[in-house]
């Protein structure tokens, strides 16, 4: 006998109790670890670096983990560790206070000791399906930032380098070693 599993909804997902963190992946809850002190040291130094230099210029907002749906039908939440979104795709204010339906203009993940190569480059496929320009993928083991345009168009940068926002965040710039200090 074969049985069927309900796929829930984006909407439903917000309302879902769970004592774990989660996304919700093709209309699955999928239970992840929370994230290290590490991880959330960088996320939170991204974080700042991006929101130092765009707050001051009204250019756009950055969020920490925050849920966004980025596929429908079935649906799809995902929370980056990092998103920057422009200023001129920003939802009306008030904000809605769910999560919001689109796909932001940069995603930062930070892979985690617990994430498998394959779970991280579903996961910027996923990204870059949704209509993100900008995908950046942070290894704390390796001290390196991959940038992500498309699924062929990837640059690999190292502690040596500098990292650009490109056309995203115009005139953003930074040492990819600040990243980890």
């Amino acid at each position: 006998m074969a049985t069927t599993t309900r796929l829930m909804t984006a909407e439903e997902f917000e309302q879902h109790p769970s004592s774990r963190w989660a996304e919700l992946v093709d209309g699955v809850v999928i239970e992840l670890m929370p994230a290290a002190p590490p991880h959330g040291i960088i996320a939170a130094t991204i974080a700042l670096l991006l929101g130092n230099f765009v707050r001051p210029r009204h250019v756009g907002t950055v969020l920490v983990e925050g849920g966004f749906i980025i596929r429908r039908n079935p649906d799809t939440v995902r929370g980056p560790d990092v998103a920057f979104i422009r200023a001129e795709r920003m939802p009306t204010a008030p904000a809605p206070r769910g999560f919001w339906e689109l796909a932001p203009d940069l995603v930062v993940e930070i892979i985690s000791p617990s994430n498998t190569r394959a779970e991280v480059q579903t996961k910027i496929r996923e990204y870059l399906e949704a209509g993100v320009p900008l995908v950046w993928s942070v290894d704390p083991d390796a001290r390196t930032v991959e940038v992500v345009h498309s699924l062929y168009d990837r640059v690999l940068l190292s502690e040596d380098d500098v990292i650009h926002s490109d056309d995203v965040i115009l005139g953003f710039s930074c040492p990819i070693r600040e990243i980890f200090e």
